[in-house]
């Protein structure tokens, strides 16, 4: 299993290197440095304020010119002396640098959005992991009767529906008509924080809700017309034995590539509804730096973002062996 782990590890690097250079490309090939301080000090910005900003964010070397993209082929210079290897460097030893908007340490800005995304997410998360599998175990219980296609339907509407949609009735319903709790704002003080996350929390367990019960209903029912499912039956399993105990544990494998892959995002955030109800979380966080081209936020949530994506499918393979016996990690 070390060998396995250490291989996953090394296959790693290539493709967060890969991820790293097409966000570096993108903003460092479009526009030269100099234009996006102008972009984020203003076209009247002055030279000596264009220059400060520069040596500030890392543009510059020590004597005061600026950085090549990718190689420095001036003579007597180290030829990786530029801005691409400088910012690999920098993201391998954690070092996010600082915002191109506010000059604040990027990791300080993560490290405060990280809980109030945490807050809204997880409990979506457990709640509607909870929910979803009750729903689809019910609809291949109950299958081909009234209750799964209609079922299916409200499924395939809540789908149909966009989360925007839900959260303009939820502040109008919740907030506005019955004011029951804030349409804006976040408070990380005790009760009050239940009062700001509760809609944000059912909105997004609502909205998720109907993908996740279609598609585990689609994996139970493959599930179900295998033969060791009418094995249990004919030896008088009991229904609640056969879904429960044989059919669930057999169906984790595809349940835990869904689940474990979607934990990173958890931690990222949500966009929609963090720009929404006015939280500070990571969500909103690189909304804002979208708005504002604040490319050191950008690259810093695009690296940790991947990061967290690998290692969640590392995550899953490692719950596959745990998971069914038969998976050995080689």
């Amino acid at each position: 299993m070390l060998n396995y782990l250490i291989r996953r590890l090394l296959y790693m690097v290539p493709i967060l290197l890969g991820v790293m250079f097409i966000t570096f490309a993108l903003f460092n090939v479009v526009n030269t440095p100099r234009q996006m301080a102008y972009r984020i000090l203003g076209p009247k910005a002055s030279v000596q304020a264009i220059d400060n900003w520069l040596n500030n964010h890392g543009y510059v070397d020590k004597e005061g010119k600026e950085l090549p993209t990718f190689f420095n082929t001036a003579p007597g210079k180290n030829p990786f002396d530029s801005l691409y290897f400088r910012s690999m460097k920098r993201f391998a030893t954690f070092d996010m640098g600082r915002s191109f908007a506010t000059d604040e340490p990027v990791m300080t800005m993560i490290r405060r959005g990280a809980l109030p995304s945490l807050c809204i997410t997880l409990p979506a998360f457990v709640v509607g992991l909870f929910l979803a599998l009750s729903a689809s175990l019910l609809l291949v219980f109950v299958r081909d009767s009234l209750i799964d296609r209609w079922g299916t339907v409200l499924c395939v509407a809540s789908m149909s529906i966009p989360i925007t949609v839900y959260v303009i009735y939820g502040q109008l319903v919740a907030a506005k008509i019955f004011p029951w709790f804030p349409a804006f704002g976040f408070n990380l003080e005790g009760f009050s924080t239940v009062r700001f996350i509760a809609l944000p929390v059912v909105i997004m367990l609502i909205s998720g809700l109907g993908a996740d019960v279609r598609m585990y209903r689609a994996i139970f029912l493959e599930e179900v017309r295998a033969e060791y499912i009418r094995t249990a039956q004919a030896k008088g399993a009991s229904h609640a034995r056969v879904l429960l105990v044989h059919m669930l544990k057999n169906g984790m494998i595809s349940v835990i590539t869904l689940v474990v892959a979607a934990l990173p995002f958890l931690i990222m955030g949500t966009l929609v509804l963090e720009s929404f109800f006015g939280i500070p979380g990571l969500g909103n966080l690189m909304t804002n730096a979208i708005q504002t081209s604040d490319f050191g936020v950008i690259q810093a949530d695009v690296y940790l973002g991947s990061l967290l994506y690998l290692f969640g499918l590392l995550a899953t393979d490692i719950c596959y062996a745990a998971v069914d016996p038969r998976i050995r990690l080689q």
